[in-house]
């Protein structure tokens, strides 16, 4: 088997940015991509390019030797990816970020935009930090966003969005475009969902942070959103729900769309 990052092939599977046209649903309400057409819909995002990033993926914690690997992350270097977390029950986060990542694209698309995915399925490896941002810089992306869920101790819960911080040489041209992005994304996040803002981190949903290489090596507009906290009970139970994810993903569309309107 190759193992390889973006660009190559694990298994048959090609580690680069896609593009879904819509999904189905399996029987356990997970989302299935569907192929891409090639035509994106008419419609109020006609024209604009959206690169959605799901948080790791599924055979990252086969390989660690892989994800362990230093990239770029700005001026310092870090993982290539990490494993992610998961609920109290196995329920994983890649397996999350993955589902609602299709399900966004296929709302998107449905709007008119052109979407890109960082990795086209949940069974491979990477890629790493720097690709992600860099699938979206080659996109010439209109706006960008990273698709998480967090870890934190089961008594804490909420949601946050993350903005770039000013790095000199690295984030300054997309620190504004990036905050409007990343409020437009935590009032429809907060209004679709009901997800309370964490009450662990951040401050009002929103933190600020320039150690995260997927933001500081980003040339577009990108924030990440940590959509729960996985080891929470009353969150894992929302986040386990295909109900709940369609919902998270109509409130991330929404917020998008705001952004990208202005």
């Amino acid at each position: 088997m190759t193992v390889a990052l973006a660009g190559t092939v694990l298994a048959g599977t090609v580690l680069t940015g896609t593009v879904l046209a819509g999904t189905s649903s399996g029987r356990d309400g997970t989302a299935r991509p569907v192929a891409d057409t090639g035509r994106a819909a008419a419609g109020p995002l006609s024209g604009k390019v959206i690169v959605i990033d799901p948080g790791h993926n599924g055979l990252n914690y086969r390989y660690p030797k892989v994800i362990n690997r230093k990239v770029k992350a700005g001026p310092f270097k870090k993982a290539c990816d990490t494993t992610g977390t998961s609920t109290a029950s196995g329920y994983a986060e890649h397996a999350y970020t993955f589902d609602v990542a299709t399900r966004l694209a296929a709302l998107l698309r449905a709007k008119g935009a052109t979407v890109r995915l960082t990795r086209p399925n949940d069974r491979g490896v990477g890629p790493c930090i720097d690709e992600r941002a860099a699938i979206g810089n080659r996109a010439h992306a209109d706006a960008a966003i990273s698709i998480h869920a967090d870890g934190a101790p089961a008594s804490k819960r909420g949601f946050h969005v993350i903005l770039p911080g000013y790095l000199k040489g690295y984030t300054g041209p997309i620190v504004a475009p990036s905050k409007r992005l990343g409020y437009d994304v935590r009032d429809a996040f907060r209004r679709g969902t009901g997800e309370p803002y964490a009450n662990y981190v951040a401050k009002n949903g929103i933190d600020v942070r320039t150690d995260l290489g997927g933001l500081n090596m980003s040339k577009v507009p990108k924030v990440f959103i940590e959509c729960g906290n996985m080891r929470n009970g009353t969150d894992a139970g929302r986040l386990k729900s295909a109900s709940w994810r369609q919902g998270a993903a109509k409130a991330l569309a929404t917020g998008l769309a705001r952004y990208l309107a202005r």
